[in-house]
């Protein structure tokens, strides 16, 4: 193992921090554990680039020292409202998965975090997936979770010489309620991460999107004061 493994390994863990909410409480749950902090954001030419900056925000707060916004154009590829010149539909959460899903982009990130930990000799990935209030992207569901935790130990030398790695996934069953309220408890203030798909020129959330409505109901539920400035 490398000097750079040896001085990282143990408690350390690679966290994919987006900049939304799930991510922050995602972060948060990871530092509560005791956990040092490598927190990854993908700037993948998302049109809601301002969630980066959220994420950056959030890195500070939580005093994470090692985070690493990686480039991944995937504008090249297109196929998604999120990276094309594609309406972000504003009428709600439907039976179909919907033109807002990144082909593959969770399993990009992970690929990338996996990467990242084995460099570093971590062992712990945590991404905040969850599989209740979503938008039906099929890479948040638990098999999709599970799947890259076994794929994990078989695409790299540290899973090969017998190393574990686990996917930490601590908000897949929980509601968006729950998961502000966890921010809640957390300390974390709910307007330092951005979800909005659909950001305004003004630079206030559409607050119609699928990702406003799910953010907005939850906190409604779970009584938590969001003061993020929506559009609508």
């Amino acid at each position: 193992m490398s000097e750079q493994a040896e001085q990282t390994s143990g408690d350390h863990a690679v966290v994919l921090l987006s900049g939304g909410l799930d991510s922050m409480v995602c972060a948060g749950l990871a530092r509560e554990a005791d956990r040092t902090v490598h927190a990854l954001t993908v700037d993948y030419g998302q049109r809601h680039r301002i969630e980066i900056e959220s994420a950056r925000a959030i890195a500070a707060n939580l005093a994470i020292e090692d985070h690493q916004v990686v480039p991944l154009d995937m504008r090249l590829f297109g196929g998604s409202a999120l990276t094309a010149d594609i309406d972000v539909p504003k009428t709600g959460v439907g039976d179909d998965i919907p033109v807002t899903y990144v082909p593959a982009r969770n399993l990009l990130f992970l690929s990338l975090a996996l990467s990242w930990a084995e460099a570093l000799g971590a062992r712990d990935i945590y991404i905040g997936v969850n599989a209740l209030d979503y938008s039906g992207y099929p890479d948040c569901r638990p098999e999709f979770i599970a799947g890259f935790q076994n794929l994990a130990q078989i695409a790299t030398k540290a899973g090969d010489q017998g190393n574990q790695f686990t996917i930490h996934a601590p908000l897949q069953d929980l509601t968006k309620a729950q998961i502000a309220a966890e921010a809640a408890r957390l300390g974390l203030d709910p307007a330092m991460s951005w979800s909005c798909y659909d950001p305004q020129p003004d630079g206030s959330a559409c607050g119609e999107c699928d990702s406003c409505r799910l953010r907005k109901a939850g906190m409604d539920e779970a009584g938590v004061i969001d003061t993020t400035d929506y559009a609508a």
